[in-house]
């Protein structure tokens, strides 16, 4: 499976299935939810809701409408309860359900953003490690190509690093 590190917005790329960096209510807000939601139009988040809320790690799936992609696989990383931070473990079971869901949909490729790491209040750097050796880990049956995609000039160039392509 290739790995790359893009740099961009999540809702201008083509692929199979773009990840959401979701909350466990599914709300499309701000940040990746907002971007996507603004790419896609409104129905998705009408979409997504109804499928929530989820337990945190979980994922759902909507078409992805307007958007260059067949789905997006909301991940929540992040609970909408508590202090609404997440944790090493709720970003890597969000990754490895997207990885997942994505393998069962036969999705050949797959852009995903630093989960958890926004509002979430995550590290970015050790987001990036968590999900990058979820990903190296993920033994695929479709996927072929993987992204991960940053959207600053410094977001990218941390995860370039940490990723350690």
């Amino acid at each position: 499976m290739e790995f790359d590190v893009v740099q961009g917005d999540i809702a201008a790329q083509s692929a199979d299935a773009l990840v959401n960096a979701a909350g466990t209510s599914l709300r499309m807000g701000s940040g990746v939810a907002g971007a996507l939601r603004r790419g896609a139009g409104e129905e998705i988040n009408r979409d997504a809701m109804e499928q929530g809320p989820v337990d945190l790690g979980k994922v759902a799936v909507t078409d992805a409408y307007d958007l260059e992609a067949e789905y997006v696989i909301h991940a929540a990383a992040m609970p909408h309860y508590g202090d609404g931070q997440a944790t090493r473990e709720s970003i890597e079971d969000a990754t490895r359900n997207a990885l997942e869901r994505a393998d069962e949909l036969g999705c050949e490729s797959l852009v995903i953003p630093a989960l958890g790491c926004g509002v979430a209040g995550f590290d970015l750097a050790d987001g990036v490690e968590i999900i990058a050796e979820t990903i190296r880990e993920y033994d695929p049956d479709s996927l072929e190509d993987v992204r991960f995609i940053a959207y600053s000039d410094e977001e990218y160039e941390t995860v370039l690093e940490v990723a350690s392509l």
